[in-house]
């Protein structure tokens, strides 16, 4: 396990969250927009949104229309209207205007699970609680062999086990990074990939074996 992470804190030692935000509210709420959306797409949206709406008293007073339409590019955005808003009222209500410190208290939140939470635990506040586990950490996690479940909870119930805590966050960024630029869905780039002499997948004709 220290291999592979080693090599890819070389490979990408500027990794981030690739989502924009200035405040664990509005990370919060970049991170529900962008479950089955792009990044990049949510980055687009998000600029104006926070500008118009940029805290959790702004959303709890918007309408759910109004929340909709600056997000109506974003995959299910009137679900994600109704999530956003429902979360920053039960923040102000609840929380005292703060998002949650705690993975029990944020996944009491409307649109959020563990991925989420773990996202503002670890992203937002340094707290090192789980294991994202999105499209990319579940595929590279499986094409490596540190797994061989496919649902989220109990991939990331595999993965706390063999990476070290204080590595968690950064463990997720670094796959996440990998995945979207050289282990790729449909054709991983094994040629061009730094743990390709230690991957069990690299090279594998048939893909659908190893997904």
């Amino acid at each position: 396990m220290n291999i592979v992470l080693e090599r890819l804190a070389d490979e990408y030692p500027d990794v981030k969250c690739a989502l924009f935000f200035e405040t664990p509210f509005q990370l919060l709420v970049a991170t529900i927009l962008s479950a089955q959306c792009t990044d990049v797409r949510v980055n687009m949206v998000t600029p104006g949104l926070f500008a118009a709406l940029p805290d959790a008293v702004a959303f709890s007073k918007a309408s759910v229309a109004s929340i909709a339409v600056r997000i109506k590019s974003i995959n299910f955005f009137r679900n994600k209207a109704k999530h956003i808003r429902a979360a920053a009222r039960m923040i102000m209500e609840e929380f005292g205007g703060e998002v949650p410190r705690t993975m029990e208290e944020l996944v009491r939140l409307p649109g959020v699970a563990r991925k989420t939470a773990n996202v503002v635990l670890g992203v937002g506040y340094g707290i090192q609680e789980g294991v994202v586990v999105d499209t990319h950490v579940r595929r590279l996690s499986l094409r490596l062999g540190l797994t061989r479940e496919e649902h989220p909870v109990k991939i990331e119930k595999d993965l706390v086990k063999i990476i070290p805590r204080e590595m968690w966050e950064t463990f997720s960024l670094l796959l996440i990074q990998h995945g979207r630029k050289v282990c790729i869905a449909r054709r991983p780039l094994c040629g061009d990939c730094v743990l390709s002499d230690i991957c069990p997948s690299a090279f594998v004709a048939d893909r659908k074996k190893v997904l």
